[in-house]
């Protein structure tokens, strides 16, 4: 899909992006040709990554930005425009991870965290790409919503929670700009081989051999295979795609 998408010209914005799914999807937008925002709540490892893209010969500035705190928010929209002009694309996707645990064992305060970050920090980098693409006339805009979007996972609810509302979120927004030149979908991957996930692993003894087993096609996902769907919505071949979740998941939601 991404190898035919080009994005010459054009600027992309991702979350999340020092490592793993938002890193692949920052270097594979740039080798389709997009200058690219790399933001990231560890700046240094933000501009780290961007550097790697400079060193390319790639357009790309990185930047810190707390997804949950909607001033820093609006500042990295102003930087990212300062820096390249506009924004064509962006992916939102930063979010957080939970340790597994029952619901009556969820401390409240840990629930208002993984919303705060998963939830409303993709609400508030839609609201400031939105009002840049508005003025602007054109944008298209990928959220990360996860296999746990769509169904059930016993153990993890406060993260479940999260990522249905980035669904409801997307779907109610792609129907309110869809008319107005601005394209908005959700990627929903499945367990994917990143930090975030190896580093969960290593809390849950056993748990890697059972998430494998548990996945139809017998492996984890790949960072790149993740980047290539996303590019894929952003691109003028996805222009009849409005409010929809795509499933790299290695067929665990085709059950």
């Amino acid at each position: 899909m991404a190898s035919n998408a080009s994005f010459e010209n054009k600027v992309a914005l991702i979350t999340g992006a020092a490592a793993g799914i938002g890193f692949a999807s920052a270097e594979a937008f740039a080798n389709a040709g997009a200058s690219v925002v790399l933001a990231d709540i560890d700046g240094a490892a933000a501009k780290e990554a961007a550097g790697k893209l400079t060193a390319a010969e790639h357009k790309a500035l990185g930047l810190r930005c707390d997804v949950a705190d909607e001033d820093e928010v609006a500042a990295m929209i102003r930087a990212a425009v300062a820096a390249f002009g506009r924004i064509d694309a962006a992916f939102n996707n930063a979010g957080v991870h939970v340790v597994r645990a029952d619901t009556a064992d969820v401390e409240g305060r840990d629930f208002d965290r993984i919303i705060a970050i998963n939830l409303r920090g993709v609400f508030n980098c839609m609201k400031h790409e939105l009002r840049q693409m508005l003025q602007q006339g054109s944008g298209a805009i990928v959220n990360c919503s996860s296999q746990s979007g769509l169904v059930g996972i016993a153990g993890l609810g406060a993260y479940t929670a999260s990522k249905h509302g980035v669904i409801g979120l997307t779907k109610a927004a792609a129907l309110e700009y869809a008319a107005k030149g601005i394209r908005i979908n959700a990627v929903c991957p499945g367990t994917t081989e990143t930090p975030l996930v190896q580093g969960l692993m290593k809390t849950e003894p056993g748990r890697l051999d059972a998430v494998i087993r548990d996945i139809p096609l017998g492996r984890m996902g790949r960072p790149e295979e993740i980047a290539s769907a996303v590019l894929w919505l952003c691109s003028d071949g996805a222009g009849f795609m409005i409010g929809q979740t795509v499933m790299p998941d290695g067929g665990y939601c085709a059950r």
